[in-house]
Order: structure tokens, then sequence, then C-alpha cells
């Protein structure tokens, strides 16, 4: 899309970007680039300092820092990102087919949502893995359980707004499919709404297990997993504080890139969001203008 062009021209923005890309690419190749074994037990190294072989230290369990660090990069970043594009692909195929036809298939999609939505995300959540038990898989699938319908309500309202236009009813009147007809005229003007809300919510899921994990209701010992490491270094946060720094800044760098990031696509790609940036440029120009003609006047 030409907006998307808009974003290389913010310099936090593509410092964002750079930040979740080398993270991704750091979390697929873990195995490859990790100096050590996440999980490999030293007890000669226990609470050791950093060093050139470990560069963050060592754990309670002399296990290197840096390399659990890497690793935790795929459940805390990784599977995110999975349940979240399943999480956006059920609400969008909800949301399109409610906003686009409309009638008793909304009603019926919409009561649906409605009845999820009724419940606490935070609560139906701990429901989900209080039945299912604890673990990654869990998480990710009480994640997609209580996200897809807030999509689809969000998505079914974009594509309501486009869904009775001119061009629609006209390439309906032709006979045009309604499949193509969606693919072709409405996805590509939703798709601003889309990728901003599924960006705005990526922070709030890893923040979430994260949070689950420092419970130990998400990720179990020994994987990796950055919510993990700051419940196992809550016992010596105050004797070792530095403990809880790198799992700690790992989750504030990524949390912060993708909200930041967020902040400049809706800018980018929501056309509302540009045009009242337009609007109140015009609007300063028109007072300071205005301002200068009065000076003018006076003198």
């Amino acid at each position: 899309m030409r907006q998307l062009s808009n974003v290389r021209h913010d310099k936090l923005a593509v410092v964002s970007l750079i930040v979740i890309l080398l993270t991704l690419l750091c979390g697929f190749f873990a195995p490859f680039i990790a100096p050590h074994d996440p999980a490999e037990i030293n007890m000669s190294l226990r609470y050791a300092s950093p060093s050139w072989d470990y560069l963050l230290g060592n754990d309670h369990l002399g296990r290197c820092i840096l390399s659990r660090i890497l690793f935790g990069i795929q459940p805390s970043v990784l599977w995110v990102l999975l349940a979240l594009g399943i999480s956006v692909l059920i609400g969008a195929i909800v949301g399109f087919l409610s906003g686009y036809f409309g009638g008793k298939v909304d009603a019926l999609l919409m009561r649906i949502c409605d009845i999820m939505l009724s419940f606490p995300g935070y609560v139906m959540a701990l429901a989900i893995i209080g039945v299912l038990g604890v673990g990654l898989e869990n998480i990710l699938i009480a994640f997609i359980v209580t996200k897809w319908a807030w999509f689809g309500r969000v998505i079914r309202t974009s594509v309501r707004q486009f869904a009775e236009s001119d061009y629609v009813r006209y390439a309906r009147a032709i006979g045009v499919g309604h499949g193509r007809i969606m693919l072709k005229h409405i996805v590509p003007v939703t798709f601003a709404d889309i990728a901003v809300i599924s960006s705005s919510s990526i922070s709030s899921m890893i923040l979430q297990i994260s949070g689950f994990s420092f419970l130990g209701l998400g990720v179990q010992a020994p994987t990796a997993e950055w919510g993990m490491m700051l419940n196992e270094a809550r016992s010596v946060m105050f004797t070792r504080p530095e403990l809880l720094l790198a799992p700690g800044v790992a989750i504030i760098i990524i949390v912060m890139a993708f909200n930041f990031l967020s902040d400049s696509l809706q800018v980018a790609l929501d056309p509302r969001s540009s045009g009242a940036s337009i609007r109140k440029k015009k609007i300063q120009s028109f007072y300071n203008t205005g301002s200068r003609n009065e000076v003018a006047e006076t003198k």
C-alpha cells in the first residue's frame, strides 16, 4: 500500500521495526546462535557473574541467562504471533460474513460474539487454563478463544462502512460473486483497520503470556520463557536483582517496539488518523495566517 511509505519517514517506527525483526530472527535461529544449552544445569556456576563465556551470567541452577533469553523469544513472541494470526483469521471471517451480508447472518454471528465478549477476558482465559491445564499450548488456545470475538466485532464494523458503497452495489448488480467483491473491493479498504488492531493487540498478549507464566499458569520448566524467568528470580530479587533485569528489559523493549509501530501504522494506514492530522495542520495554518494578518492590519 502507498500509505506504508509514510512509515519509512518515521524514525521511531523504523527503529521499532528493526528491533522486532531482529527479535524474530533471534527467536527463529536461537538453536544456532545461543552460546549454550538453555536447560543445561551447572551448579558450580550458580549465580555466577557475567563473563566472556556467559555474557549475562547464570541463574540459580547455573544455566546461561543469555541462552534462555534467546530461546524465550519463541514462546513469548513467536507463538503469541501465531495465536494472534489465528484469532485475527477467525475474527476476519466472522466480521466479513456479518458485515457484508447483514440481516440474519449478522444478527446470529454478533449474538455469538456478544456471548463471548460478556465474559471478562482474563477470567475466561483462567477458566480455560483451569479446565485444560497449565502449559503453553493451553494458554494459546485460551488466547484464541477469548480474542476472536473482539476481532470479529471490530472488523465487522469496518466492513459495514463499505458493504453498501456505490461501487459494491454496482459490482453486485453486474453479477460479480460475493467472494470476489470481498477480496477485491472490501479487503483492501479494511486492511488498515485489521493491521492496526492486530499490531495493537500483540503487546497485550505478550504481557498476558508473561504474566500467566510468572504466576505458574503458562510455560512450565525447564522451557525458557521470559515471564517464568521473572518468577524464578523472584526469590532473590533483593539479593540478585540483576536476574530480573534481563527478562524484564526484554519484555519492555519488545512491547514498546510493538506499541510504537502500532501508533505509526495507525497514522500511516488509517485514513481517519491521517485526515485528522491534515485537518489539524490546516486549522493551525489558518490561525497562524490569521494572526499574522491581524498583526499586519494593526500596524
